[in-house]
């Protein structure tokens, strides 16, 4: 909570920030939320510098929250970042930083630009702090190493005297310089009447250098002889070290998700209205306007090639790195790289709009969700410490009357060792660990929470159309009459059908092109089509004389003379004058690796479930094809939201796959839901993943990485208990030393960390599909 005097220091924004309060500056940084137009609501990204452990966001928090105009406040701890909702009307970003500042933090809009600066000279510094720790401390402990190897006596007094005012003299510039850091933000920390890790470090390291100064100045006092310089410097070395080391390994876990989200340029050519380019910041390009892209740069937004043709990356969008073709006309995306030659691009969408806008949104809108366990470990951080500060306090009674300076020095050790850093990073280094490891393969998680909620469930449910089936339709089987060939039938069908642009016949057409070039040629005349029927011709010549075809027709079978009595309507046929030549089974597409997906979904002991709003034949041979055996057709969004309710009531936890058009009901009341993310604009899609190339057999290893994040959790969780569980009992009672406190603090961060590290990568399977490569048409493929 703010005081009166922050509050209004809160009031009196910096004048570097006012000019933040402009909307076309603002707007940079921030995005509109809500649809409430009587009070328009703006969601800004900040990035913060001073957070040490849980009770920092906390605080953070709490103080934002308590301003007018801010509705909402979240902090992520891990990735140092803040995202504030607030009202235009009430606030402005001026004020929201300076509250920020005069909570003791520092804060600056969220520019990767300006984060990699400020995270280098930060770094620099930390460094030099560390540098300047690890030369006092050898120093110290050489000074110190007699004490260890020699008897009593082997030293005189004057000389134990001498190397006891050498060490504190070493001591000065760690406790003054290396360890300013903690003592800053112990002391913003008091000012705010709040707690947070740096307070009890600070008192161990203050607690430390008093025992062991008035043992160096008086040695015949109350407070003994014994000095502690050493453990002193080797606490502070050690602490600084595992927070550069910390530093690296979380650079190597979210890292990589840095770079995706960061990769639009700042600046790009665009060209004059003389014809010439001169370089411009992205925020002044606008729709229509030209920009020159060279080889290795990002393209700005969305756009047409109007000038060359090149290959791109498109990894961010599609989870694969393999470069795409792409040509003069051909559509380009924000985010993805140039890799062939120069090209020429006109901007046709811009900012936040574009595809790579919206997905950008999403992965910081993850990553600062707080998942429950995140949650827990930040409501016990404040509880904990206070524990810890009354634990020092009752050791340092308890010894007060057997010696003063054990007592002190056992408080400092019990202050060192219990600091909650393991278990604030527990669950955010792993879950953040593993959104990484998901954009890069093409995955975006909209919740956090979604990983713990797609680790237990037990049933799948698939909608078929966009999800399990492609947008384009297949030749699935040809039935001919006597004397008539497969390929002669699909020859002559596709000469009729390539005067047509109906789905059918297109798939006619495409199915029928690997066999073109031998096939005799066909010339038609009098062509007609008939919407919604089908397409008659005459033919003109025929190679074989002893044929003679006359009128063919090709369409549906009322169109073409024939009684069909079969059950399926997904057919069209061939037939002359005489009647039926040939009949071809039609469906959707299915999925590459549909089936395969599906079997490796039950071989994990899920059960597999289809529900789809089209009629029974189609399912059924979607679901037979892919081994689904639980299906229900025709459909409605009820009877889906019905299903679902049932299997609830059940006690099952469903996991459901939609496209996200017209599934939105069921994919937002499903424990956790995934859409695909091809075609679908992804601020409409309600699920906890998107799957960006709608690539269904990435769904099992999501599964199983899900679970293998759960396990590292948990695991992270029960070390940072059993740790805290072993080492305070034995720092209260004196066995555990201030330095092998801070060691064990420091690596006990460590080991939550790299143990985290092992997410950052998981494997989706490259085997084929069971299924026989069928006859499909594919749009991109005609021309």
């Amino acid at each position: 909570m703010l005081t009166n005097a922050s509050a209004t220091e809160a009031n009196l924004p910096n004048p570097a920030w006012v000019i933040l309060d402009t909307q076309d500056q603002w707007q940079a940084f921030s995005q509109p939320v809500g649809n409430d137009p009587a009070l328009p609501l703006v969601q800004s990204s900040l990035l913060l510098d001073g957070l040490r452990c849980a009770a920092c966001s906390g605080i953070v928090e709490r103080g934002l929250s308590s301003l007018p105009g801010i509705i909402s406040a979240r902090v992520s701890m891990s990735k140092k970042r803040a995202v504030v909702v607030w009202s235009p009307a009430l606030t402005r970003p001026s004020a929201i930083l300076g509250a920020i500042q005069a909570l003791g933090y520092s804060a600056n809009p969220a520019s990767h630009n300006e984060n990699q600066l400020n995270s280098t000279s930060k770094n620099r510094k930390a460094f030099w702090r560390w540098l300047v720790a690890g030369f006092c401390m050898m120093q110290v402990m050489m000074y110190a190493s007699p004490s260890y190897f020699t008897k009593p006596g082997d030293i005189t007094d004057d000389i134990s005297l001498l190397l006891n005012w050498a060490s504190w003299l070493l001591s000065l510039p760690v406790l003054i310089f290396s360890s300013s850091t903690f003592f800053s933000n112990a002391f913003r920390d008091l000012k705010l009447r709040q707690i947070s890790m740096d307070l009890p470090v600070s008192l161990g390291i203050i607690i430390t250098f008093i025992v062991s100064s008035a043992a160096t100045f008086d040695p015949s006092g109350w407070w003994g002889n014994v000095v502690y310089f050493d453990s002193l410097t080797m606490f502070v070395f050690f602490l600084l070290s595992a927070r550069l080391v910390e530093v690296k390994l979380h650079s190597r876990t979210l890292g990589s998700m840095e770079a995706l989200v960061s990769r639009i340029p700042e600046n790009i050519e665009r060209q004059n209205l003389d014809g010439s380019f001169s370089r411009v910041l992205n925020s002044n390009l606008k729709i229509g306007d030209i920009a020159r892209v060279h080889i290795g740069e990002a393209f700005p937004a969305d756009g047409k090639l109007v000038l060359g043709s090149t290959r791109v990356d498109e990894s961010l969008l599609t989870g694969e790195s393999t470069p795409i073709q792409k040509n003069l006309h051909d559509n380009v995306v924000a985010g993805s790289y140039n890799l062939g030659q120069t090209v020429n691009i006109v901007l046709e969408t811009i900012g936040e709009s574009t595809q790579y806008g919206q997905i950008v949104n999403l992965i910081n809108e993850a990553a600062i969700e707080k998942p429950r366990l995140a949650q827990l470990a930040d409501r016990v951080a404040r509880p904990f410490l206070l524990f810890v500060l009354l634990s020092a306090a009752l050791a340092a009674a308890l010894l007060w009357d057997v010696d003063r300076g054990r007592a002190l020095m056992t408080a400092a050790a019990v202050l060192i060792v219990t600091c909650p850093c393991a278990l604030a990073l527990a669950t955010p280094a792993a879950m953040l660990s593993s959104a990484s490891a998901f954009v890069k393969r093409g995955i975006l998680i909209r919740r956090l929470q979604a990983i713990e909620s797609i680790a237990n469930i037990d049933t799948v449910i698939f909608d078929k159309t966009g999800t399990l089936t492609e947008d384009y339709i297949e030749i699935k089987s040809i039935t001919h009459k006597d004397g008539f060939s497969e390929k002669d039938a699909l020859a002559l069908a596709a000469a009729i059908a390539q005067h047509s642009m109906h789905p059918v016949s297109r798939a006619l057409v495409s199915a029928n092109a690997p066999n073109a070039a031998q096939s005799s040629p066909v010339e038609l005349i009098d062509i007609q089509e008939v919407v919604g029927s089908g397409v008659s011709a005459m033919l003109k010549n025929s190679t074989d004389s002893n044929q003679v075809y006359g009128q063919l027709k090709l369409g549906s079978a009322k169109f073409c003379g024939i009684n069909e009595t079969s059950q399926f309507s997904q057919q069209v046929f061939l037939a002359d004058e005489n009647g039926w030549l040939a009949t071809f089974g039609l469906q959707e597409a299915i999925k590459h690796n549909a089936a395969l997906a599906v079997q490796q979904l039950k071989e994990a002991n899920l059960n597999v479930e289809l529900l789809s709003g089209d009629q029974a034949h189609t399912v059924v041979n979607t679901a037979n094809d892919i081994g689904i055996m639980q299906f229900q057709a025709a459909c409605s969004p009820h009877d889906k939201l019905m299903r679902l309710h049932t299997l609830k009531q059940q006690g099952k936890k469903v996991l459901m796959v939609g496209d996200g058009l017209n599934d939105g009901p069921i994919l937002a009341s499903a424990h956790v839901s995934i859409a695909m993310g091809k075609g679908v604009p992804l601020t409409l899609a309600h699920a906890d993943y998107v799957l960006l190339n709608g690539d269904i057999s990435q769904i099992p290893p999501l599964i199983r990485h899900a679970k293998k994040t759960m396990h590292i959790i948990k695991q992270n969780i029960t070390w940072a208990i059993v740790y805290n569980a072993v080492c305070v009992p034995l720092a209260f009672f004196g066995v555990l030393s201030a330095w092998l406190a801070g060691l064990g603090m420091a690596v006990s961060s460590l080991i939550v960390v790299a143990n985290a590290l092992r997410l950052t990568n998981f494997s989706v399977p490259t085997a084929t599909s069971p299924l026989a490569p069928p006859l499909v048409f594919n749009p991109a493929e005609v021309q």
